[in-house]
Parts: structure tokens; sequence; C-alpha cells
């Protein structure tokens, strides 16, 4: 192991708040990266190799990255190449994972498409935004914050807006017809806006849920969902980031045209508890990332 971010995802299992399927006792943690120290044979896998590993079962059903080592299926190894500093590249693959397949599996987002993002300053949703510009798309983004606004337009959103709950009518002020897809990463609260923000044969993509609500109450698809929208969910796995699509990330990133929001960098395995504390506190975007020396 030599660097993982931390999430939202392994603060509520800590709370004690995860579904089922999370059993314990368990080692947190659903993605890092590092070097192989031993690989099966015939499997494509060697020792010395860096790679990234994500999801599938990490940290739920298996133990995750807050350790030393880790043993995960070989599946969902992502090999890459890059001089990059590892506090870069854990920051990476989760966000990276999610953000990608929400955009293309999801949405199948296209060039010149419009794309709102809910919860843009979230990690996913600053990923979000840096890898849809990288694909032509027009991106409107959004904060309760007005102070994170230039930090969205920093990192190349064209249309920062500051999120009250209600902000259709502001995105239809720019588009009067909807934005042609929608990437919900607050969840309840805001899902039905961001359907209303959504133009005919526009698509909603619910992925992430930072309000802690995901399920809608008393939900009536008639009464809900505007006529000629569709919604879809997405919640893949390191299968939907192949490994050529991930290096081509990376040299994005050396390049300088992808933008990797760190938030603060931790040093050692003791300084868990200090990056889930301020992950909570919120008072940074950005990845939270621990870096094992």
């Amino acid at each position: 192991m030599k660097a993982f971010g931390v999430n939202e995802s392994e603060v509520t299992s800590r709370k004690g708040l995860s579904d089922a399927d999370f059993t314990m006792p368990r080692v947190l943690g659903i993605e890092c990266v590092g070097i192989v120290d031993e690989a099966p044979e015939g499997g494509g896998l060697k020792p010395g190799q860096r790679v990234a590993a994500m999801m599938g079962g990490m940290w739920r059903s298996f133990d995750g990255s807050y350790a030393d080592y880790t043993v995960v299926p070989a599946a969902q190894v992502i090999p890459f190449e890059t001089s990059l500093p590892w506090d870069v590249l854990g920051a990476l693959p989760e966000m990276f994972q999610t953000a990608y397949g929400s955009l293309t599996k999801g949405l199948d987002l296209r060039r010149r498409q419009t794309l709102l993002i809910r919860g843009g300053t979230s990690t996913v949703g600053l990923s979000a935004a840096t890898i849809a510009k990288e694909m032509g798309a027009v991106v409107i983004s959004t904060t309760r914050r007005p102070d994170r606004i230039e930090k969205l337009r920093a990192l190349g959103v064209d249309h920062p807006l500051v999120d009250d709950g209600t902000i259709a009518d502001a995105v239809r002020a720019l588009f009067p017809n909807g934005v042609d897809a929608g990437l919900e990463l607050v969840g309840g609260p805001t899902l039905r806006d961001t359907l209303q923000a959504t133009r005919v044969h526009g698509t909603v993509c619910f992925t992430g849920a930072l309000s802690d609500e995901w399920v809608i109450q008393e939900f009536s698809p008639l009464g809900y969902i505007p006529f000629g929208v569709r919604m879809t969910a997405y919640g893949g796995g390191a299968a939907d980031l192949p490994s050529s699509v991930f290096n081509q990330q990376l040299r994005a990133i050396a390049d300088g045209r992808l933008k990797v929001s760190v938030a603060k960098v931790y040093r050692g395995l003791e300084q868990v508890r200090d990056a889930q504390a301020d992950l909570e506190a919120g008072t940074t975007p950005g990845k939270h990332v621990v870096v094992l020396d």
C-alpha cells in the first residue's frame, strides 16, 4: 500500500450506518494505489507493478485499504504507468471511477452537451467536472457555499451556481430547454429539482446521496418525473474504468489538462482518524489522502 483516499462511505460504516452486506470486524477502505507484492501466475500482473484497486467488496465483504497490505481479486486491479506522486494517485481511483462511470454508463454524455452536476464540490463532483470538460461538455455545477464558486470556476466549470435547493429556474435561465444531462450527487432532497432542470429526452443519473437520503418517500413516477425526462442510476466498480482510460486520465493530469482536487495529505495510518474528522467537517473541498511511507 502506498496511498488511499478517505471516503464518505467509510465514515458511514464507522458510524454503523452501512447496509446489511457490511460485516464486522472489517478493515475499512474502498480504494488504494500501490505496488504488487505477489500475484497469481498468468494473470497479467507482476511484482513491482504500479496498480490501483477499488470497490468490488473492498471494506464490505473483505478487508480494505486502511493497512500496509491488502489482498483483492485480480479482476479489479488496474495497472498504470506514471511518474505522478503517490499523494496525487491516492486521490484518484474511486472518485475517477465513479465520475467516469456516471458520465459514460449513467449518462452517455456527448461532446458539446450540457451537464448539470448537483453537489459539485464533492470529490466525485469535482472529478466529474474536470472529466466532462475534457470530454468537451458544457458544465454547470452547484455548491451551497458562495465562497466556493471561484473554486469551481478555477476547475473550468462554465456556470457555477449557488444551490439553495431549487435551482431549476436558474438553470433554465441559462438553457431555456433544460440541460442534456444531470448528475445527482446530493440525493433525495434535490433529485426532483434536478429532473425539472433537464430537457425532454435528457437524462438524470442518481449516483450519490451526500444528504444521506437515498429513498424517495411516497414516490409516484407520474407526479415526480417530468414527462419525457429519463432517470438512471450508477454504482459500478473497477471494470467501468478500463486501464487504458485510467492511463489516459493520468497523462491528462501530467499534461495539466485534467485537474485533481486534493484537500489535504496525511502521513501514516495513525492519521486516518484526523482524515475522517476533516472529511466530516467539510471545511476544505477535495480529496483527503493518506500516504504510507
